[in-house]
């Protein structure tokens, strides 16, 4: 068996004082609470051969163990270029207290530090070279990096894609790169032979969870300076486990468990305490666990969640500890978390995110529960302390939001470098990949927009487009599922009152940040402004991801109908107007939305109309059969349709009136409901006496036959933004009568498709269709023009041209 000498070259001490994260800057946090010894016999457990401890400009922590056997002085330096102020982090290894001395003098002028290392004969390495440890790590600079340092490092703390972009480049380095370089930057190239580079691997741990994670292995058997004279003649290599976000974050919860410990004192009552046995376990190691710690954790909580008292803080730790004490009972993952003596590195990241997320979701569905109970109460005073819940809640949960955060730009970074990289090379690019997540909170209801986003989900698979909608509904919809659609288990559910189709789901949050993450989705749209359209706008902003958004529904002005309150409709406008301000694009689905969102407050630059389509195949007068006739026993009248929900914001109290006055100048006429909704009982009633016919819901076929078989389409509405049914009806080869208010006057050509008429007026919608029945060749030459217009206008293409807008407008 071949024998290697190992080495984790990179690793921190509680020498590190200063984090680079500002909140634990603000908390007045170390960046480590890792005893040296610990490291010291951490490493040894796992197999290295030699030990270093490299501190930020610091060696204490190397002098501390520097008696025992295998120890070499290093540190890593904060170095800067002097004429932009970017920081690079430089590993030296095996150096004296005399050159860490002259080291802290120069570090700030990365060209005389690398001066003095080479005059030194120091060895020395570029930490994690393309991390932008504080955001002026051009491409620029990188290549200055390739001509200022040998060996490069692979850092076990950055993400996969980091490394592998880093190697990639390395791997295809030649002599004309660097003649190239050097003429570019006036600097000259160290070693003699600067496209042949040096790998060297670290874990960058800072916490103690991930010591040896990553690390250095040579062949042979060497002591130190035969070691590092083959790590010099680039006989390394990097091994080990990259990490990921869940790896990070559980780091900054054991850095932040470790603070709180050191600054109260915690270590008296750790023997005492089982809640503090639990956290040692899972996020400070090493520890000695008792037997029965299972147990025990749980007879503590049971003790705390009887303490008496209702602050924020209070009730929020009472919540948290019944929500541990029931995953400890049922969730075997993490229930091995507190019984195993030894957790290996690479899955205590995600044992952790299970008990977080599983956690952060109950909590989360506890408070957004009680918040809507306050508000229909009017507990105000009640809501602040939810509120304050909340904000626990949430500081909670930061670690991931930063975590995702950083790895994210990582990734984006570690593309831009390789781009750059391979056109200078004049290697061909890999074709741009965009994926494209699509939050919604309505997908198996029955309507407009639930059916857009279906099509959605189907022409992507059509069109090898890579979109993936994301919903949000329980298991019971797993019967629907269809590919290209991701659904989550919800935390809880709101109900809507005034609209009981519709049902809020509570998404789990971090889930969505996590799969949108491995996905490596490039951007987001939301087309809903509800809890899912909320989870999206935090998805983007926490990975750095442009977002776009559809404005479908008029929900300021359903409000107003639904509720009659003008106070919630102004309410309503105001959120809007804020949630749609916050996305990088804003889809109108016609100009008079995109006039109204524009007056209302969004900012115009932000707005953009957007091409509307049809499925001309679905909806397509062949399916003309007789269908009202077979099923209805409608004969030998001429069938007015609407197809929508059956409310009062549709304005159909309009469409009731004209009828009745159609109906005192002709019996050749028949009105077809097709949908649901809270008016529909009253309308039947009102229509009771005469020729209209409610069919509920249809879809499939059924709906396509019951639009290819009535005659003409009636659609009342001002409050639709758009009106997908308008263009159905169209391609369906049958003529529309909109109104001239919101969208669907935008989708007839008046006169040759359809017509339109003025608004909330029943007499001008009788006049209309009375016209158009007492010339039936007008109608049925409409229809074909109304087919041939839609022809034109397929879901299909008018999905195309949307995704060249992702494109453009990102």
């Amino acid at each position: 068996m071949e024998k290697f000498t190992s080495v984790d070259m990179h690793v921190h001490s509680r020498h590190s004082t200063r984090p680079s994260q500002w909140g634990l800057q603000k908390l007045g946090c170390s960046e480590s609470y890792t005893g040296p010894e610990f490291i010291y016999k951490r490493l040894r457990d796992k197999g290295m051969d030699l030990v270093t401890i490299t501190d930020h400009n610091c060696i204490d922590g190397c002098l501390e163990i520097a008696h025992k056997d295998g120890v070499f002085v290093s540190e890593e330096i904060t170095a800067h270029f002097p004429d932009d102020g970017c920081k690079v982090h430089v590993l030296a290894y095996d150096i004296s207290e005399e050159q860490h001395s002259r080291i802290q003098e120069i570090r700030f002028n990365i060209f005389e530090l690398v001066s003095y290392l080479q005059t030194e004969d120091i060895l020395h390495a570029a930490a994690h070279p393309l991390f932008s440890v504080n955001g002026k790590m051009s491409y620029e600079n990188f290549e200055r990096l390739l001509l200022l340092f040998k060996i490069m490092e692979c850092n076990g703390a950055r993400d996969k894609t980091q490394n592998e972009a880093l190697e990639f480049i390395l791997d295809n380095l030649c002599p004309l790169d660097f003649e190239y370089l050097q003429n570019k930057y006036d600097l000259k190239a160290a070693g003699n032979k600067p496209w042949e580079k040096s790998i060297i691997g670290g874990s960058d741990d800072h916490s103690s969870l991930n010591i040896g994670r990553m690390f250095t292995r040579v062949p042979g058997n060497h002591n130190l300076k035969k070691f590092l004279e083959q790590v010099n003649k680039g006989c390394s290599n990097a091994w080990g486990t990259p990490s990921t976000p869940k790896t990070m974050a559980h780091n900054l919860y054991s850095i932040g468990y470790q603070f709180c410990k050191h600054k109260f004192n915690l270590h008296r009552y750790t023997g005492q305490d089982s809640l503090l046995q639990f956290l040692d376990q899972t996020l400070h190691p090493g520890q000695k666990i008792p037997k029965n710690i299972k147990d025990s954790i749980l007879g503590f909580i049971y003790k705390k969640t009887g303490s008496k008292g209702k602050t924020p803080a209070r009730e929020f730790h009472r919540l948290l500890s019944r929500e541990t004490e029931l995953m400890l009972r049922t969730d075997p993952e993490i229930t091995r978390m507190v019984q195993s003596s030894v957790n290996p590195h690479e899955y205590m990241g995600s044992r952790w995110f299970r008990f977080a997320n599983k956690a952060g979701n109950r909590l989360l569905s506890h408070e957004a529960g009680r918040l809507v109970e306050q508000a229909a109460s009017a507990g105000f005073l009640d809501m602040f302390q939810t509120l304050g819940s909340a904000g626990s809640l949430y500081t909670m949960l930061s670690p991931y939001f930063v975590s995702y955060g950083i790895f994210n730009q990582d990734r984006r970074t570690s593309k831009e470098f390789i781009s750059s990289f391979k056109k200078r090379k004049g290697i061909r690019k890999s074709a741009y990949q965009m994926r494209v997540a699509h939050f919604t909170d309505t997908f198996y209801e029955i309507n407009g927009v639930a059916r857009t986003m279906q099509q959605l989900a189907t022409t992507a698979a059509v069109t090898s487009k890579d979109l993936t909608i994301i919903t949000c509904r329980p298991d019971s919809s797993k019967s629907l599922e269809m590919d290209g659609v991701q659904n989550f288990e919800p935390m809880g559910m709101l109900d809507l009152p005034e609209y009981p189709e519709i049902k809020l789901y509570y998404p789990p949050v971090l889930e969505m940040i996590d799969y949108c993450f491995e996905r490596d989705t490039t951007h987001l749209h939301t087309a809903t402004p509800g809890p899912m359209g909320l989870a999206a706008l935090a998805t983007a902003t926490i990975l750095g991801l442009p977002i776009f958004g559809t404005y479908h529904t008029s929900l300021p002005q359903y409000t107003g109908h639904l509720t009659g309150d003008h106070a919630l409709e102004a309410l309503m406008w105001k959120y809007i107007i804020w949630y749609y301000n916050q996305l990088d694009k804003v889809f109108a689905p016609s100009k008079s939305t995109a006039d109204e969102l524009r007056l209302k407050g969004v900012r115009s630059e932000k707005i953009k109309v957007y091409p509307r389509g049809v499925d001309t195949d679905k909806f397509n007068p062949a399916k003309r059969n007789g269908f009202f006739a077979r099923h209805y026993k409608i004969q030998n009248k001429t069938k007015l349709l609407y197809v929508g929900r059956i409310s009062k914001e549709k304005n159909l109290q309009i469409l009731e009136k004209a009828f009745q006055k159609i109906c005192e100048h002709t019996s050749k006429v028949h009105l077809v409901i097709v949908g649901d909704g809270p008016y529909r009982y009253e309308m039947e009633y009102r229509l009771k006496d005469y020729p209209a016919t409610f069919t509920g819901y249809l879809q499939g076929e059924e709906l396509s036959q019951a639009y290819a078989s009535s005659d003409l389409f009636v659609f009342p509405s001002s409050t639709d933004t758009f009106g997908n049914v308008v263009l159905e009806a169209q391609a369906s080869g049958v003529p529309a009568i909109v109104v001239d208010q919101g969208g669907p006057g935008e989708n007839i050509i008046q006169g040759d498709t359809g017509l339109v008429v003025p608004a909330e007026d029943s007499h001008a919608l009788k006049r209309a269709i009375l016209s158009l029945l007492a010339h039936p060749e007008d109608l049925r030459e409409m229809g074909q023009k109304a087919r041939k217009y839609m022809e034109s206008r397929s879901f299909k293409k008018a999905f195309e041209q949307t995704w060249e807008m992702y494109r453009e407008c990102a």
